[in-house]
């Protein structure tokens, strides 16, 4: 059988090591210290995949802004939950979707979902619309927060890749994408529906057959032209003539006859 020969020199190999050890690690907490200067770490928060809502949303909880863009502080009941008025909550740049919302999630025919309480409305209203020879087609409806985090950080991403800071492409993405929790599709409440003809969602949609339609008589089904051409100074969002929400048939009624926004017409109300 062969024997194995000892190797006395891997004894010494070990006791040179622990030996120098010391001088090891001096050396490299040294580059360490070096590398760190080098090459500094990116700012934590500009790292982050997406900020708590409160960190995100701007002005103060729980108001609406004025006209002018400025914060005022009217009487607006709390989107009228704790009256069960769950078909008037506020959700936009200044108030937050209620961290106890919750609803019954009603899928549609064509993937998408929206709160069943507002189904049976939304269902007569595409019915007449087609009735009248037109072809609406809802392209977005509920969303989680996982999926409007998703649609407002790519949003963000491409505002940045044209040259503008995390903070500003946040500021001018929330224009046109609502920040996380604070999305009126986060309710279920709310749909943007498009001509079949031109799914753009641009201005080009407000003249479509479907959009006139729509904008004449979605109030008798209890849904309102949420974001209109007018009101961005108070909504805090563009004009979206695609972008319909569900506030039931008296409010919107009262809401089509008096050319208020829901901002307004919920301060109003409180008064």
């Amino acid at each position: 059988m062969y024997e194995r020969k000892s190797r006395p020199c891997a004894g010494r190999h070990v006791r040179r090591f622990r030996r120098r050890l010391p001088l090891y690690m001096f050396v490299l907490a040294v580059a360490a210290f070096v590398l760190a200067f080098a090459f500094p770490q990116e700012d934590p928060a500009a790292m982050t995949p997406f900020l708590p809502v409160k960190a995100l949303s701007s002005g103060l909880p729980g108001t609406v802004p004025s006209p002018e863009g400025q914060g005022v502080e009217p009487d607006i009941p709390s989107g009228g939950v704790e009256d069960g008025e769950w078909m008037l909550t506020l959700v936009n740049p200044w108030n937050p979707l209620p961290e106890d919302y919750t609803f019954t999630v009603k899928a549609l025919s064509n993937g998408h979902s929206v709160d069943e309480r507002c189904y049976p409305d939304l269902q007569d209203m595409m019915d007449a619309c087609r009735r009248e020879g037109l072809s609406p087609v809802i392209c977005s409806s509920y969303r989680s927060m996982e999926k409007q985090t998703e649609l407002f950080q790519n949003k963000v991403a491409r505002l940045m890749a044209r040259g503008l800071s995390r903070e500003n492409g946040e500021t001018e993405a929330a224009k046109s994408v609502a920040r996380p929790g604070t999305s009126e599709h986060q309710l279920g409440l709310a749909v943007d529906i498009v001509d079949v003809g031109n799914q753009s969602l641009d201005s080009s949609q407000a003249d479509t057959a479907v959009q006139k339609w729509l904008m004449e008589h979605c109030w008798e089904y209890g849904f309102i032209l949420r974001y209109p051409e007018d009101k961005s100074g108070i909504t805090g969002i563009i004009y979206e003539p695609w972008h319909y929400r569900y506030v039931g048939k008296d409010a919107a009624a009262a809401i089509y006859e008096s050319g208020m926004c829901l901002e307004e017409y919920l301060a109003g109300t409180a008064v």
